[in-house]
């Protein structure tokens, strides 16, 4: 059997979700500016450790944006992450981050590889992408956690197939929220993921640069998606004049019509991303012992990267 296809509980990182928590809520230890920051590396590797020692995932993948702004996002629509972009006119590709941060993302992706923690990023598709694929691929294998602090991935609940998410936002991993179609019921009044999905698509996001349905907030939406079922419904009980659709929220459904039409596509995680054949079990060994020395010297990460260790059991 494949090990991309043994059946266990897959573990998905939100990675870049992650170390921006870790680098804004974990302390700069640094006694003096010239030494190199390692908050971020610091929280990014304690929170897998403590998520592998909760959850004991069998297979354990860092999700990466290879591009955080993809293009068929953008040409859909153009405000998508505008207000992120670091400088606009020399380079619109470039996400705004931190200096302290940025130098550390390296450090992260060292430290995964020398561990052999499996890291998976497709050229021209978010995170968010590659977690939706890997999430189909393995519908039927197991469990799936997807651990994040971005509501937008909320999509990909379904109990069916024991796909939960662990939402850091506000516990971060200590303290995560489960999120399943019982969560999404009681905080959002929808019933699943791919009603999540839709009620994002009307409310929008400003967070994301996405606009949704001016004068539709979550409760109308949530009450029209409880109503014709889905987006779809909602547009064919538009387009057919019925009257439950009436006064102010039909006025403005039809003035939002251009962006329904497109805001699906940025909004749906591209469960079609060509995935590579990568490996995704919980290593059994680190990968690299000389590299994975060097950095815990070089950049003083002994006690978390000791912590990952022994909770992956490489010690």
């Amino acid at each position: 059997m494949s090990p991309m296809t043994t059946p266990g509980r897959l573990m998905l990182l939100d990675s870049a979700s992650l170390y921006f928590r870790a680098f804004f809520g974990v302390p700069d230890q640094r006694e003096s500016p010239a030494e190199a920051p390692t908050n971020a590396v610091r929280g990014f590797l304690d929170m897998i450790a403590t998520l592998v020692d909760r959850h004991r995932p069998d297979h354990l993948v860092a999700c990466w944006d290879n591009d955080w702004r993809p293009a068929f996002r953008v040409e859909a629509i153009p405000s998508y992450k505008a207000h992120r972009v670091a400088d606009e006119t020399t380079d619109p590709d470039a996400e705004e981050v931190p200096d302290d941060l940025a130098v550390q993302v390296p450090v992260i992706i060292a430290a995964l590889e020398a561990l052999g923690i499996s890291r998976i990023g497709v050229d021209g598709y978010e995170a968010d992408d590659v977690i939706g694929a890997l999430t189909v691929r393995h519908r039927g294998l197991g469990p799936v956690d997807i651990v994040t602090g971005d509501r937008d991935l909320f999509q990909l609940v379904d109990d069916d197939a024991a796909v939960r998410v662990i939402y850091t936002a506000r516990g971060g991993v200590r303290d995560a929220d489960a999120v399943d179609q019982a969560f999404l019921a009681t905080k959002y009044g929808v019933a699943s993921g791919p009603a999540y999905a839709d009620l994002a698509t009307l409310r929008g996001d400003s967070s994301d640069g996405l606009p949704g349905v001016a004068g539709i907030g979550e409760k109308t939406a949530a009450t029209l998606l409880a109503t014709f079922g889905t987006l779809e419904g909602i547009q064919a009980a538009l387009a057919s004049g019925d009257p439950r659709i009436k006064g102010a929220v039909r006025s403005r459904l039809e003035a939002g019509t251009a962006y329904l039409q497109v805001a699906p596509a940025v909004v749906h995680v591209a469960v079609d991303a060509p995935l590579p054949q990568v490996p995704t079990l919980v290593p059994t060994q680190v990968a690299d012992p000389v590299l994975l020395s060097r950095l815990a010297v070089d950049y003083g990460l002994t006690n978390p990267v000791n912590r990952v260790i022994s909770a992956l059991g490489l010690d």
